[in-house]
């Protein structure tokens, strides 16, 4: 298999830094580089909206996370590490959803293996999970 990019969707969550992990090993055994896609829930998004959470305080949380997913990276492998962010939905956009919004990010930036975390409950990218498995043209490993 020829893999030259790894992407990786988180929220913050442990088990998105868990797949964050793992996406550094397969960015590692292939010598690929690794795209961090950071997914803003729209509980998120709304309640930043209506000032209930500071857009500062998310803002730092997130940049801790992609730091320490940047150094883990940086300690296992020499690859390109790249980050970007995208609200998992859109008021204008129907069709706009978690797993819509990975695979366009996917395509947009060329990855060429997909791990994404499955999780439990309502996070956006744990709810994307069986989406991405069913329609994205990479491979996808889900943890």
């Amino acid at each position: 298999m020829d893999i030259d990019l790894v992407l990786v969707p988180v929220d913050g969550s442990d088990q998105s830094e868990r797949a964050a992990e793992y996406a550094i090993a397969v960015a590692e055994r292939y010598d690929a580089d690794l795209h961090l896609l950071f997914v803003i829930d729209e509980r998120l998004h709304r309640n930043i909206e209506n000032g209930d959470v500071s857009a500062a305080a998310i803002a730092e949380e997130h940049r801790a996370f992609t730091e320490r997913i940047h150094e883990t990276f940086r300690e296992a492998h020499d690859g390109a590490f790249e980050t970007s962010s995208a609200t998992a939905f859109s008021e204008t956009r129907l069709m706009q959803t978690p797993g819509s919004v990975i695979l366009d990010v996917g395509e947009d930036v060329d990855a060429d293996f997909i791990v994404v975390p499955r999780e439990k409950g309502e996070e956006a990218v744990g709810r994307a999970a069986t989406y991405v498995i069913e329609y994205a043209s990479q491979p996808v490993l889900t943890v």
